[in-house]
């Protein structure tokens, strides 16, 4: 299962000068808390971002805050960065939590790379040229829209078990869910922010985490507003490659197809890559399942017909099709795509390739997309937190804790918890938008990441038995990008878009 989830104007290089936002005023350091407690740290600062000809004046809060066990004894510090926007209304300013995923994933990636005030500058679909790096303002930012609270899960970032507790007393589904329920539901106290419109904002593993979320917060008696899914996987059946399993063979050739097309693999190239996967999706839903159903019944015939198809839709030769009995395993596919020319592709985005020692390998030595932006990010973020936030803490920023490794997969949604199976929180989701009917859902999909693939998104959301009357409130968005969608300018822009009007049709 660890496999599955590794794991997101003007330019100003951060080793010159003072930065773009620097503080206009001093942080204001450390709130209350009894001695025999840590103390919740926090650091104030004021800035200013010009987004559409309109100035935006916020205040950027780096701090921590602190959770209580059943004893009320404090059992984490949970690091955030908050951006509110001076002078508005905390009864209408919408507010929204973001976070990774990972699990064991700090929120370096949607903080620093997509709809924060700044943003890391990164080459697209290569790496990056060495330090220094760059922030840039960021001109899709969603500050117009929505306050932002980027938070850091425990044992990730500066976030921390305190007290008698350890980092793994809260790496699981539920201890997750319900650490991250106390957080929002402490921060809403904290700030007077109880009557605010409240939406989550989740990235892979975060997504998982949301739908979670939803109806944890939903029977904490926290309405929300809405739930932004980006890069989803609520189902890890679709993701679980055991053998006998043919589901993920199904929900992740439309993805396969969208990459060999971005590859230019697929003879002739098709012109509209919308129409074309609309096409692939009836395949593999239809003939290819079909074919996949009848296991070693299928007949020599039939057989031909969705291998030569198959074939077509994958960019993967019949010779290789066939060894493999029709099945194609994500690992492999980075492998085998591009093998002729040398290079393999990425799985949390496809657009990036690399580089094995050999062509004779099964697998992918590495993921390039995440091997060529953790220095950028980690780097620019570290400058970031020092010459902008004035914050930095006597202590290392964890990007991933490996926590998938001791994970806590057991997640009991009241359906059948004497036989656990794979994890599938899409119930969770359908209680909270049952509970609550205004609750809306947006979810963003990358067409060229082979982490979630959008089809086993479309898959999952489409058997949760959502009732026909609740159905419109789902919106789907799609990009020309990967897993981190933000990655792409073109797409980060579009993404944008799609969100400020979710936005205005939901934050009244």
């Amino acid at each position: 299962m660890s496999r599955l989830l590794a794991l997101c104007c003007l330019a100003l290089p951060l080793a010159l000068g003072q930065p773009a936002h620097a503080a206009e005023t001093p942080p204001a350091k450390t709130d209350a808390a009894p001695a025999d407690q840590p103390k919740e740290e926090s650091s104030v600062t004021h800035h200013s971002l010009a987004l559409d000809g309109a100035t935006i004046k916020y205040t950027a809060t780096a701090g921590t805050l602190l959770l209580k066990d059943d004893k009320d004894e404090a059992d984490a510090s949970v690091f955030y960065v908050a951006y509110t926007k001076d002078g508005a209304d905390p009864a209408h300013r919408p507010v929204t939590f973001l976070y990774n995923g990972g699990p064991g994933s700090a929120s370096i990636w949607l903080h620093m790379g997509s709809v924060g005030p700044v943003r890391v500058e990164t080459a697209d679909a290569t790496s990056t040229p060495d330090a220094p790096y760059s922030l840039v303002s960021n001109q899709y930012s969603l500050l117009d829209k929505t306050d932002l609270v980027f938070i850091d899960a425990i044992g990730t970032g500066y976030s921390h078990a305190v007290g008698k507790a350890k980092d793994k007393d809260f790496w699981g589904v539920d201890q997750d869910g319900k650490a991250f329920t106390q957080f929002i539901q402490r921060y809403l106290s904290k700030n007077g922010r109880w009557n605010s419109p409240k939406y989550l904002m989740g990235e892979s593993y975060g997504t998982t985490r949301s739908a979670l979320l939803s109806n944890m917060l939903s029977n904490a008696g926290v309405a929300l507003n809405g739930v932004i899914l980006v890069s989803s996987i609520l189902d890890f059946g679709t993701e679980s490659f055991n053998v006998g399993n043919d589901l993920p063979f199904i929900t992740n050739l439309p993805s396969y197809a969208a990459v060999a097309w971005y590859h230019d693999k697929l003879k002739p190239r098709p012109a509209d890559l919308p129409a074309f996967l609309k096409e692939v999706r009836a395949f593999a839903a239809g003939e290819y399942a079909d074919a996949l159903m009848q296991g070693d019944k299928l007949d020599a015939t039939t057989r031909a017909d969705v291998l030569k198809k198959l074939s077509a839709y994958s960019g993967l030769s019949e010779t290789y099709l066939t060894e493999s009995r029709l099945r194609i395993y994500p690992f492999r596919f980075m492998k085998e795509l591009t093998r002729d020319e040398g290079v393999t592709v990425g799985r949390l985005d496809a657009r990036y390739t690399g580089i094995d020692i050999d062509n004779a390998g099964e697998a992918p030595e590495f993921d390039p997309a995440n091997s060529y932006l953790s220095g950028p990010f980690n780097a620019a973020f570290h400058a970031y937190m020092t010459d902008t936030l004035d914050y930095n803490p006597d202590r290392d920023y964890v990007l991933s804790a490996r926590a998938g490794r001791d994970w806590d997969w057991k997640h009991d949604n009241g359906f059948n918890p004497w036989w656990p199976g794979s994890l599938d929180v899409a119930e969770d989701l359908r209680q909270a938008m049952t509970h609550n009917p205004h609750m809306k859902l947006f979810v963003a999909n990358g067409y060229f990441d082979l982490a979630t693939p959008f089809f086993a998104t479309e898959y999952t959301l489409s058997h949760m038995g959502l009732d026909p009357s609740l159905r419109g409130n789902v919106q789907f968005g799609y990009y020309d990008s990967g897993h981190m969608i933000y990655l792409h300018v073109p797409a980060l822009k579009a993404l944008k878009a799609d969100l400020a009007k979710f936005y205005d049709a939901t934050a009244r």
